[in-house]
């Protein structure tokens, strides 16, 4: 069981649902990230998703991006991302995943990835271009290394396709609220909630919703559909503007709007 099962156990018993915010690594810099991280477990946020820049992102929108360019302008390395979240992972009550391109876990070595993520304190991947027909021998090794590996269905995924990305997946499946990019919206889907409920009836898992979710509205309507719901590029949004307001007040900023979303959830 990694941490992200032990946490999705004990909600469940209680009754309650997930906030999970994401942040990019090293956006400004690896240690306002670390800032970052502390406040948001310190506001109550169940789980932190943690994005390592990637230089070509399939789906993510001009704010993600934006900060992973910036990130990757200032040489951040998942070496240093790694050491950082092994300072920090310790001194949270939330679990750390990291958001992550197959490319790099390749790269790096699947094996020595997920060896290095767990003595870092991390729980799982997100694995967004992993293809699940080529996912089964490392959906196995994160099996046995107790990692969570966690692939998204979007609204256009076959339900049959939707089903063998169930089975692969686990710690929790990240549904897609959207077909396209990351990014703030005003409006959600209308069958949302209807495809979240079939997918529900298919899978043991919890299902966690992203993708264009960023006010208190979103998290009451949507609560009530999921396990857990990611917030990302309004977050990170607010993040960015450290690299020209004082950190403090950022830090204020950001902890203040989790807390609102919160607020919202239970």
């Amino acid at each position: 069981m990694s941490a992200v099962d032990d946490l999705f156990r004990r909600l469940r018993s209680e009754g309650r649902k997930a906030l999970m915010p994401f942040v990019t690594a090293g956006d400004p810099d690896l240690q306002f990230t670390a800032a970052v991280l502390k406040e948001l477990a310190a506001r109550g946020a169940h789980m932190c998703e943690l994005g390592i820049p990637y230089s070509d992102p399939i789906a993510d929108g001009p704010v993600i991006q934006a900060s992973y360019t910036r990130a990757l302008e200032k040489k951040v390395k998942l070496e240093a991302i790694l050491k950082t979240a092994g300072e920090v992972a310790p001194t949270l009550a939330a679990p750390i995943v990291t958001m992550v391109s197959y490319a790099i876990i390749h790269r790096h070595g699947p094996e020595k990835y997920v060896r290095e993520a767990r003595k870092a304190g991390i729980a799982g991947a997100i694995v967004p271009d992993l293809l699940v027909e080529e996912s089964k021998e490392f959906a196995e090794l994160c099996r046995k290394a107790d990692f969570s590996l966690v692939q998204l269905v979007t609204p256009t995924t076959p339900r049959e396709r939707a089903k063998r990305i169930a089975e692969r997946s686990t710690g929790f499946l990240y549904y897609v609220s959207v077909t396209g990019i990351t990014g703030e919206r005003t409006q959600l889907p209308p069958d949302l909630i209807e495809n979240v409920a079939w997918m529900r009836s298919q899978t043991e898992l919890p299902i966690c919703i992203g993708f264009g979710i960023s006010t208190p509205e979103h998290v009451k309507l949507l609560a009530p559909a999921a396990d857990g719901l990611i917030v990302g590029s309004a977050l990170v949004r607010r993040v960015a503007a450290a690299t020209t307001e004082p950190r403090d007040k950022v830090l204020k900023d950001v902890g203040e709007y989790v807390a609102s979303l919160l607020a919202a959830l239970n």
